[in-house]
């Protein structure tokens, strides 16, 4: 395990991310307020450069490769978003990108992912080791694994929207009660656990997960890392990882409050709320924060609670599909 990042690594890294990344909205509607009795504030990471958060940690890890060292490029294993934003930091870099991603992936992911130039390896999620089959090309190629989540720097950069978001929620006069984050590997939860833990210590910092691949929940009951007992079967496709990350947990189970849960009908239902209240397209796994709100998963009465839309990269059909079931 790599060493627990600090606040000055993240802080480092919203310095290297200018001019780079996008500085995200947080977005407060009347409407979801009236229905909350609180204030809830939504970080628009979908808005973000390649549709999610995941340029951010890519970014910063990326832009300081040493060119030496990465003459093969970089490789990295996804289900989709961390692929985006490999694949766009690389093509920034002019370095070669492979990624290994699910066969399930959704077809939008995949095309984002050519189109920035990556070479893309498919794999069965249920069947097949993403990591063995990556660092095996790796080898071969004699490039660089850039991890979604268990990397110093990745968690480093994706903890820059939590210093966003403190800071853009002081200038509306708005002290968080709460901040829910959507968990896959952890990465986004420990950039953000570390931001608020220095910037904004009173502040909850809870996961959200759907139903069935609830990892964090019950890490954080048990007090060690579970598994989900399956791989795929779930629509939220960039929250399936196998377990929290080892660095991830670390960082996350000494600061995190309660792990919440969410069914896929109160995802769906958060997905046509937000396309017309909003007016923002969330896929399924950056929807379950505003989904557990939605579904009276926290108090929210008299509070004011940040919500991560982590990323808007749904394929067209299902999404319309989502909103013609409203």
């Amino acid at each position: 395990m790599t060493q627990i990042p600090s606040i000055d690594e993240v802080l480092q890294a919203r310095e290297r991310l200018k001019g780079h990344a996008v500085v995200t909205p947080l977005i407060e509607s009347p409407t979801l307020n009236a229905l909350s009795q609180g204030r809830v504030l939504i970080k628009a990471e979908c808005l973000q450069r390649t549709g999610s958060f995941k340029f951010r940690g890519a970014w910063n890890c990326i832009s300081r490769l040493d060119p030496d060292k990465a003459k093969g490029g970089v490789v990295a294993y996804s289900s989709g978003n961390h692929a985006q934003g490999v694949a766009a930091a690389a093509q920034m870099m002019k370095l070669p990108a492979l990624i290994v991603m699910p066969e399930d992936t959704p077809e939008i992911k995949k095309a984002n992912t050519r189109a920035y130039g990556a070479v893309i390896v498919t794999y069965d999620r249920n069947r097949e080791d993403r990591e063995e089959i990556a660092n095996g090309i790796a080898r071969e190629r004699g490039a660089v694994i850039v991890p979604p989540f268990e990397h110093a720097e990745i968690i480093a950069g994706q903890g820059t929207s939590g210093l966003e978001a403190i800071e853009q929620a002081a200038e509306r006069d708005a002290r968080l009660d709460a901040v829910l984050i959507p968990a896959g590997g952890g990465g986004l939860t420990a950039g953000n656990t570390l931001a608020f833990s220095a910037k904004s210590p009173a502040t909850e910092v809870h996961t959200v997960e759907p139903e069935g691949f609830d990892d964090h929940a019950r890490s954080l009951e048990s007090g060690k890392r579970e598994r989900n007992a399956k791989a795929s079967g779930s629509i939220c496709d960039a929250l399936l990882s196998p377990a929290p990350g080892e660095l991830t947990f670390a960082i996350n189970q000494p600061r995190l409050a309660q792990g919440l849960v969410v069914s896929e009908a109160e995802v769906k239902r958060a997905m046509v709320f937000a396309f017309e209240h909003l007016k923002l397209v969330i896929e399924p796994g950056g929807a379950v924060g505003l989904a557990a709100v939605l579904a009276g998963k926290i108090p929210t009465r008299g509070r004011s609670i940040a919500v991560i839309a982590s990323g808007g990269n749904v394929d067209p059909a299902f999404f319309a599909e989502v909103l013609k079931g409203r």
